[in-house]
């Protein structure tokens, strides 16, 4: 019997919270939230209104910087397509699904080494163009690299590295 009072005690009290009315709630101005909709310039209307907005560029750079307040395009950061002309140009631009599959094992270090070296080496071993430790007498422009160098040009634009 004593349970079954406590049970409807507890079920029927009620509490009073001395806890503010905000604490329980979410403040979502502190979580960035992705620009969905809206158009660019709706987007930037909004950030004339207040700066605490940002627009989320989705990896998009921007074709110039700002001074003074004021947006400066740089011609030279604006993106250029460089499209060649096929005009009188016999090929599909396609591939045929009844195309052959090419099969290639992958290109190692060995393999390139032999490329670009090796017969440049022989040819210095064959003339005599080796000192005592076996460097070459007359370096091309590509043994006078250094490492550093090396790597910064493999990043440059037009290499085939990514």
């Amino acid at each position: 019997m004593s349970k079954i009072t406590n049970l409807i005690n507890y079920i029927s009290t009620r509490s009073i919270s001395l806890s503010a009315p905000r604490e329980g709630k979410r403040n979502f101005r502190k979580f960035v939230i992705a620009n969905k909709r809206g158009s660019q310039i709706h987007k930037q209307q909004q950030m004339s209104a207040s700066r605490e907005l940002e627009i989320d560029k989705r990896g998009v750079r921007d074709t110039g910087y700002y001074q003074n307040g004021r947006f400066v395009t740089v011609p030279e950061m604006i993106p250029e397509l460089i499209v060649p002309d096929l005009k009188d140009f016999d090929l599909k631009p396609y591939v045929s699904y009844r195309a052959d599959d090419v099969i290639q094992s992958e290109f190692t270090a060995q393999q390139l080494f032999d490329a670009v070296y090796s017969k440049k080496i022989v040819n210095d071993y064959k003339q005599g163009k080796l000192d005592a430790e076996g460097n070459p007498l007359e370096p091309s422009e590509d043994e006078k690299l250094q490492p550093e160098e090396a790597v910064n040009r493999a990043k440059r634009t037009g290499s085939d590295i990514f």
